[in-house]
């Protein structure tokens, strides 16, 4: 799904969903409250978000995977898979391809294990029994079948909430007020364009930004592609690390890339003697031969204040081990 211009505006198309917005975030709040989540013997980590689309969950849950991964622990990525054929697996990269277990667990598999359920109370089930000290769910702030202890929020810094209306008139996936109180702490991601924390009270808020790292071919001209929420994002980011972008090519969130696309993407490029870029979440999902003709572009958070962010958590961490 491509993220609808409108979604960022209160206009007519906006208003006549209303209703229908009123009904999806009724759902989801009765959702939560008629399911008994399970709660595990670990700590349970959850990067989500208030809005659909891309936010920067994925990279954050790397980021923090890592943060952990230094103060010694041993995290497991629980993910619903999204786009894959397998339920209540272990992912890595050698055994698995992105249409048996979804994009972003092969992404994630890079930096820790990742068990795949949709159920997410059976999977924090599985990440124990494999020798998990701690679970990082990427996405999943609105499943109900896992106890979360500290939940993030992500926000995109430059879209923030859109017109804080509900799907489908609106990004939310839930109302603010409902969602916000469930919150431990939010990070922004990007400039605060949008005056974000105005609105976030005194909830904690740590900020960061993803940073592109330079390209390899800065003297070619360059045909990027990308299936995420919000393909612009990524087409500035390539011009950030200094690439000459002359076309991009937009696909919907979690595009399973056919022959054709290949083909088309391919043709293009000779016709332009361009270079194709895309996305880490993209490229593992292309077939194998047309990924010796993409390259990728490499990105990481820069944290305004990593160590806050470290102390954070490693407090509620304590906290919530003690209680357990």
């Amino acid at each position: 799904m491509k993220t609808p211009t409108f979604w960022n505006q209160k206009n007519l198309l906006s208003d006549i969903l209303i209703p229908f917005g009123w009904l999806y975030s009724g759902l989801t709040r009765l959702r939560l409250k008629l399911h008994h989540p399970y709660k595990s013997k670990l700590p349970v980590i959850c990067i989500g978000n208030l809005t659909a689309g891309g936010s920067g969950k994925t990279p954050t849950a790397i980021a923090l995977a890592q943060i952990l991964q230094k103060e010694g622990y041993c995290p497991y990525f629980l993910s619903r898979g999204y786009g894959g054929k397998y339920q209540n697996i272990i992912v890595n990269k050698q055994n698995y391809q992105a249409e048996e277990c979804g994009d972003e667990p092969l992404l994630l598999s890079e930096t820790a294990p990742v068990v795949i359920n949709a159920d997410r109370g059976k999977g924090a089930r599985l990440a124990e029994a494999a020798g998990a000290d701690i679970l990082i769910m990427d996405d999943g702030f609105q499943n109900p079948t896992l106890h979360k202890d500290i939940s993030f929020i992500v926000i995109d810094g430059g879209f923030g909430f859109g017109n804080f209306r509900a799907i489908p008139s609106g990004p939310l996936r839930e109302t603010f007020s409902q969602g916000i109180k469930r919150a431990q702490a939010a990070i922004i991601i990007g400039e605060d364009k949008t005056s974000i924390k105005k609105h976030l009270g005194e909830l904690p808020t740590f900020s960061g930004k993803i940073i592109p790292l330079p390209i390899a071919q800065q003297e070619k001209e360059i045909i990027a592609f990308a299936g995420i929420g919000r393909p612009q994002k990524f087409y500035e980011s390539l011009k950030q690390a200094g690439g000459k972008v002359i076309e991009t090519y937009d696909f919907p969130d979690h595009h399973p890339y056919t022959t054709q696309d290949t083909q088309e993407l391919e043709k293009r490029a000779k016709e332009l003697d361009a270079v194709l870029y895309t996305t880490s979440k993209d490229y593992v999902k292309l077939p194998k031969e047309f990924q010796k003709k993409v390259e990728v572009l490499s990105i990481k958070i820069d944290w305004e204040d990593e160590t806050s962010l470290r102390n954070f958590i490693i407090q509620q961490l304590s906290a919530h081990i003690k209680q357990k």
